[in-house]
């Protein structure tokens, strides 16, 4: 990885959209400070695109896509997308099953996992997920290596961020769900248009954006999950974070001027 710092006008060029992880991307220690969504608000009035593809909760979605400086959000790993249209929202899942999926496979995965870990927690936005179930991380490394080994042997997905171990259906991830939605809504190849984007994030989850994106960022707190990141960013930032998505955005202007 590069520092950021060191980055020049001409490493951004051209950049059209900004895709971003949310939690301890945008947010730092669960806020989510002025100066962030100040810069996510001067990324729109330049006329970048900005998304949020995250691992949230639907319900914290809908929020950000109505309220927020944003034109779309990918939530709980892809299985719902949010695309504001003027005053109206679009949604979409990933599948027509989707929701089904959600209400009845899940619910018996949550059974079986509750039956077999009685230490996993659910997360308490799940009353806000519609394609997901977001247990709490595990304190310890191998208890979440065994949860989501769990996850997959019942035929589920399983990714894991800074916060949750997530478990859903479908064989999506933040990767095949941008590349629908940039696809439907913008026009855009995400394959043979890589250079049009930069990625932000994190954590294991954003390891598909990572490998995919040539103009890729890690902010400081990636260095806590890099051993779960087959191919990191290409570039880290000095502060963690939404300071360091504070960063991107100067770099990504910088570039637009």
């Amino acid at each position: 990885m590069r520092s950021l710092a060191q980055s020049v006008s001409a490493d951004f060029a051209g950049v059209e959209f900004v895709l971003t992880d949310m939690d301890d991307t945008l947010t730092y220690r669960g806020r989510l400070a002025a100066a962030t969504f100040d810069a996510l608000e001067r990324l729109q009035d330049a006329g970048i695109k900005v998304i949020p593809v995250t691992a949230a909760p639907a319900g914290w979605c809908d929020q950000m896509v109505r309220m927020w400086p944003v034109d779309a959000v990918v939530g709980e790993n892809g299985g719902v997308t949010m695309l504001r249209r003027d005053t109206s929202i679009e949604y979409a899942f990933w599948s027509r099953e989707a929701r089904g999926e959600a209400t009845c496979r899940l619910a018996a995965l949550r059974a079986d996992i509750a039956s077999r870990f009685p230490s996993a927690t659910l997360a308490s936005d799940q009353p806000f997920r519609l394609t997901s179930l977001a247990f709490n991380r595990p304190s310890d490394g191998d208890d979440t290596t065994r949860l989501c080994a769990f996850i997959r042997a019942s035929g589920a997905d399983a990714v894991v961020n800074s916060l949750w171990v997530l478990a859903y259906f479908g064989g999506y991830d933040k990767l095949s769900a941008a590349r629908r939605l940039l696809a439907y809504a913008y026009g855009v190849d995400i394959d043979s248009q890589r250079d049009a984007v930069v990625y932000v994030g994190d954590s294991a989850n954003d390891a598909p954006m990572f490998a995919h994106f040539p103009r890729s960022v890690g902010v400081r707190t990636v260095v806590e999950h890099l051993a779960e990141i087959e191919k990191p960013p290409e570039w880290i930032t000095r502060g963690p974070g939404g300071s360091g998505f504070v960063e991107v955005a100067n770099s990504v202007l910088a570039a637009r001027r």
